[in-house]
């Protein structure tokens, strides 16, 4: 690696909709990817866990010398945001937020759903995305057991819990659909077929921007991934979705 990089953490996969974002925007500065595989999806664990892990995995990148450290992980966020940016207070820490607000701005009829994970409604990032810009609307948050898990994992059973978990918005009369964990942005295409003529909002894209607005970092276009977990299913993991998969590292932390 040269310069100072962009550091980005998710626990798997998710947290690439957001590198590549990042890398469009910033193609000339150093990014380096950690997927915390061998701790197990963040969405599952219990606020506390993620909190912890959350820590350990900033500290590495830090020490890596990671200029900025992105959070690309919607539970990561709700359960260790304000904790990260206050323990390492120069360090700018940019978290992902459910985009309720552009949501609400372009429903017509005041009715919007949000897909996460429990571990993200759990949070008081969500809490008070809500008290914040979702006063007189209705917000329904459907919880999707096992749908980052099928990501992650390319698992036959996607379509069908798609189907499954946007019918339950959809059906309520959700005219747009808030995709609240990264890992969902990987099927943004199958999701929007799901919730046809709902609107569907990746929040991937404006994360990226404000990364571009507000992070430190420099280089010269380095792509560095690791995991805490196999390499070579990260590696064919990059490659099925068209990221560089050779070299990729391993890291016991």
């Amino acid at each position: 690696m040269t310069g100072a990089p962009i550091g980005v953490f998710d626990s798997g996969i998710g947290g690439l909709s957001v590198l590549s974002e990042i890398r469009r925007l910033l193609p000339r500065h150093d990014l380096v990817y950690i997927a915390d595989q061998g701790f197990g999806m963040y969405g599952e664990r219990s606020l506390a866990e993620v909190r912890r892990r959350s820590e350990t995995i900033a500290g590495w990148l830090i020490d890596q010398g990671a200029a900025t450290v992105v959070v690309a992980c919607n539970s990561a966020s709700a359960a260790a945001l304000e904790r990260l940016r206050g323990h390492w207070p120069v360090v700018p820490f940019i978290g992902m937020e459910p985009a309720v607000k552009p949501a609400i701005e372009i429903s017509e009829n005041g009715t919007i759903g949000v897909l996460a994970t429990e571990a993200t409604f759990q949070g008081e990032l969500f809490a008070s995305v809500l008290d914040r810009f979702a006063a007189g609307h209705e917000v329904i948050a459907q919880t999707c057991p096992g749908l980052a898990e099928a990501i992650e994992n390319d698992d036959p059973a996607l379509d069908e819990l798609i189907a499954r978990y946007v019918g339950g918005v959809v059906d309520r009369g959700a005219d747009v659909v808030v995709l609240g964990c990264t890992h969902y942005s990987l099927a943004g295409d199958r999701i929007a077929a799901a919730a046809a003529p709902a609107r569907v909002i990746d929040p991937a894209p404006a994360v990226a921007r404000q990364v571009a607005r507000v992070g430190d970092g420099g280089g010269a276009g380095a792509l560095t991934f690791v995991t805490t977990g196999d390499p070579m299913r990260f590696a064919d993991q990059l490659d099925r979705l068209g990221f560089p998969s050779t070299g990729v590292g391993s890291v016991a932390v």
